[in-house]
């Protein structure tokens, strides 16, 4: 087998992919409490943006509660505006470093929106893990072309490159899947 290719750098690459999606779909208001909820947001400190986690911590003291405890009193304004200004709709309180941040219902309308971001994210995933799978077939066309590899053998490859995406997908629909669930339970 060639060295140029490596069916384990590309099965690596789309777990990658679904790492990333995973991370998105955390980002997901359900109707529980998450500290992944407020990851996303960035915070206007001392003069640049910087992630939410870098100058709060987060905690989760009740089911449809969150907690940010803010480290420097000075940064408190900052954070509440930044959840606030957020796309996720949420109402904080501020109440000197610790600011709270209650979870509504959602409704109906919304519980389908976030249903909808989910399966983007979803679509985003498959794109990149379908990317994977060209950048690998295309290498073992170009191996085979220039004598590297035999035919049988980049057919056999390129087989099991396809059953890797085939793979990579699967898990893809599965945890939207799951997400999805989570969303629409009320």
């Amino acid at each position: 087998m060639s060295e140029a290719f490596s069916l384990d750098s590309l099965r690596t690459r789309m777990k990658k992919s679904i790492e990333s999606m995973k991370g998105d779909l955390a980002g997901l208001r359900t109707g529980r409490a998450s500290a992944s909820l407020l990851e996303p947001i960035m915070v206007d400190a001392y003069g640049s943006m910087m992630p939410l986690n870098q100058v709060a911590t987060v905690s989760v003291p009740e089911p449809r509660m969150l907690s940010v405890q803010v480290w420097d009193r000075s940064m408190a304004s900052a954070v509440e505006k930044a959840i606030r200004e957020s796309s996720l709709g949420l109402n904080p309180m501020a109440e000197g470093q610790i600011i709270r941040v209650p979870l509504p219902e959602l409704n109906e309308e919304r519980r389908r929106d976030l249903s909808k971001v989910a399966h983007q994210y979803a679509e985003q995933a498959r794109v990149a893990v379908r990317h994977v799978r060209r950048d690998g077939i295309e290498l073992l066309r170009k191996l085979e072309k220039d004598g590297a590899m035999g035919q049988d053998e980049a057919r056999a490859e390129t087989d099991r490159v396809q059953k890797a995406t085939d793979e990579a997908i699967a898990e893809i629909d599965q945890l939207v899947a799951a997400k999805e669930q989570e969303i629409m339970h009320v």
